[in-house]
């Protein structure tokens, strides 16, 4: 699989159905790059996504991967099993796949990073240089993903972590927003609060994600081998401020109840996903806040989109929004 007579840098995506992945790819093309996605029914998402190069195959085949990724410079490691379903048997096989595939290629692996890192030591103010000593079990696999990644550098892959809050925006159906604040498919009449009242909240706007990196990309010539970036996103200081943003979008108050945690863990023994969602409680229970200094130095600023415009494009990607909602006047920023 050559390009000799297309000269765009290469990028392959692994999960670029997915919504980090997804924005990343678009982002990619729209920068003159080819993007190859790989997929277990490449030919039936090509008629949906016409822009990216489909190959079929399967992140957990290494010959698919390597496949794939020939004359690869970048390689965005995007994918996760759905319903964190069978996590700790997929995950960490996948990635040895794109170490590999990177290492052939001699490509940059990207991988999008959480605060799952952490656990309440760290707390509240984090840095890329804070212990990570995990509580989840996620959080101890996503500690693992990094160390191998380390490692690799080491040995000659480069590597790019980006670590953010919780994403929400078009796309990221599975996300704290579109399943534990609001229900999609569904005019908003209600929020829930997954919060300790009080407590603040950090957020991850997927487009801004996706541009962050994009611009770390741009600038991959002047990154280190390896390069681990925070972002701050949209700091929520009490809580309050991403209910009174939806208010503000759907022009009405919303009724806020409690989240029900009390019902994910009863149902958790028989629901998989329900047992893993009722694991983050810990990080509603205390503000956890990463700052992006180091980013803004390499930068010079971080992307940031007003938090009206964010949720109202999340809302109306959800089909949360009633026809006709009243646009917000004035958009408010929810940083503190």
């Amino acid at each position: 699989m050559t390009d000799t007579l297309n000269m765009k840098p290469v990028a392959l995506v692994l999960g670029a159905t997915g919504g980090i992945g997804g924005h990343v790819a678009r982002g990619l093309v729209a920068r003159g790059w080819t993007v190859r996605a790989l997929n277990r029914k490449a030919s039936e998402v090509a008629k949906r996504e016409p822009r990216f190069d489909w190959v079929q195959g399967d992140a957990m085949n290494a010959a698919d991967v390597r496949r794939a990724a020939e004359d690869a410079k970048l390689i965005v490691h995007a994918v996760n099993p759905p319903g964190y379903k069978d996590w700790d048997k997929l995950v960490l096989p996948m990635l040895g796949n794109t170490i590999a595939a990177a290492r052939a290629a001699g490509a940059r692996v990207l991988l999008p990073g959480t605060v799952y890192n952490y656990g309440p030591d760290a707390f509240p103010d984090i840095t890329e240089e804070s212990p990570q000593n995990p509580v989840t079990r996620k959080g101890r696999i996503r500690v693992e993903l990094e160390r191998r990644l380390k490692i690799a550098s080491e040995d000659g892959v480069p590597v790019l972590i980006v670590r953010a809050g919780d994403y929400f925006g078009p796309g990221a159906a599975n996300s704290w927003f579109s399943q534990g604040i609001v229900k999609a498919g569904k005019p908003v009449t209600s929020v829930s609060r997954p919060n300790t009242r009080g407590v603040g909240h950090q957020w991850a706007y997927l487009p801004d994600v996706a541009e962050t990196m994009l611009r770390l990309i741009d600038r991959e010539g002047q990154l280190p081998a390896f390069a681990l970036f925070h972002m701050r996103g949209l700091w929520d200081k009490d809580g309050e401020g991403m209910v009174a943003s939806i208010g503000r979008v759907i022009g009405r108050k919303p009724t806020v109840r409690a989240f029900p945690w009390w019902m994910l863990r009863l149902a958790s023994p028989f629901v998989p996903l329900f047992r893993e969602i009722g694991e983050m409680r810990y990080l509603w229970r205390k503000p956890v806040r990463m700052g992006n200094d180091k980013l803004v130095t390499f930068l010079g600023e971080e992307p940031s989109t007003p938090i009206d415009e964010a949720v109202r494009t999340t809302l109306a990607d959800l089909g949360c929004l009633e026809k006709g909602s009243a646009k917000p006047a004035k958009q408010t920023p929810l940083l503190a």
